[in-house]
């Protein structure tokens, strides 16, 4: 499990789980999310929030990883992209040791 800050203040944090990760991993979310610059605004997330209701609408397959994914993590009343700055990189050091294992 990896706690990510939220805000710059540091008042608020989020717990992502395994499965969230894999999920992203699975649906390969973060490719193409940042721009050329590298920064994550608020319109990655709101990118990031389409291409996931996009994904929902059109699998005929299970998609309970991805709607959990959303719920507990996405549509966070609390996440903006500070937030999705912080998942990015624990989903990245995640990945890094996963491979490695």
């Amino acid at each position: 499990m990896y706690d990510i800050q939220l805000n710059e203040s540091g008042t608020r944090h989020m717990n992502v789980t395994r499965e969230n990760l894999e999920t992203i991993r699975k649906y390969n979310l973060f490719n193409g999310l940042a721009n050329s610059t590298g920064y994550i605004t608020e319109n990655e997330l709101d990118k990031l929030k389409l291409s996931i209701r996009a994904l929902i609408a059109s699998c005929h397959e299970d998609t309970k990883d991805l709607l959990d994914l959303c719920i507990d993590v996405i549509y966070h009343d609390k996440m903006k992209a500070f937030g999705l700055k912080n998942l990015i990189a624990a989903y990245e050091e995640w990945n890094n040791n996963t491979a490695a294992e």
